[in-house]
């Protein structure tokens, strides 16, 4: 079932309505429907008609990162090398963490209130485990860790990074907490194999050391 595309107005009115919620995220401010709209300079009833919750209105500026972290990790599995495939995921994923504070509030959610939502984290969860699955196969990471390890470690080193950083060197912490990490999970490489790097998005990379 598609949803019938809004008219000019009412698109305009809900790109409005999105933008002025994104603003209010970054700066750490609840969503409130009627803060929003006062900001929007637009009716209460108008963002009613679009968000008729404020957890709709979060999960939908969520949303684009969401779907980005998704569509790195489908990338990611096209790669031939399972352990760099696995630590660009993850690196990637941490990154959001840490400069999208409206991905951490919605992956922590108990239940979704848009259906895309919840499609958007159970392909996240699914692409997660599959590069998990190959690097298991391949034999480069700890044969006792599970996919369902995966979402607390990272979180953790998110939450860490949040609280023992600030927000101009937030992402290089995370970067360093999680080549930490990494280097835990992994097993040591055989003998001959170099160091896999990890690419972050950013130009930077997380190393995978034995």
């Amino acid at each position: 079932m598609t949803t019938a595309p809004l008219r000019k107005d009412a698109a305009r009115n809900w790109e409005r309505i999105v933008a002025v919620a994104r603003v209010l995220v970054d700066e750490g401010t609840p969503l409130q429907l009627n803060d929003v709209a006062r900001r929007a300079q637009l009716g209460v009833g108008t963002v009613y008609r679009h968000f008729p919750t404020a957890e709709a209105l979060l999960e939908t500026v969520a949303t684009p990162c969401l779907e980005a972290l998704v569509a790195h990790g489908e990338q990611a599995l096209a790669d031939d090398n399972p352990r760099s495939a696995l630590a660009g995921f993850l690196a990637r994923t941490i990154e959001a963490q840490v400069t999208d504070a409206s991905l951490a509030m919605v992956a922590a959610a108990t239940t979704d209130t848009l259906p895309r939502t919840t499609e958007l984290k159970q392909a996240l969860l699914s692409v997660g485990a599959q590069l998990l699955e190959r690097a298991h196969d391949a034999g480069v990471v700890r044969p006792d860790l599970t996919s369902d390890d995966l979402v607390p470690l990272m979180c953790g080193v998110a939450y860490a990074a949040n609280v023992h950083s600030i927000p101009t060197t937030r992402v290089e912490t995370a970067r360093r907490y999680l080549t930490a990490l990494l280097e835990g999970l992994c097993t040591p490489y055989s003998h001959g194999d170099s160091a896999a790097t990890a690419d972050s998005g950013s130009g930077k990379t997380a190393r995978l050391t034995g």
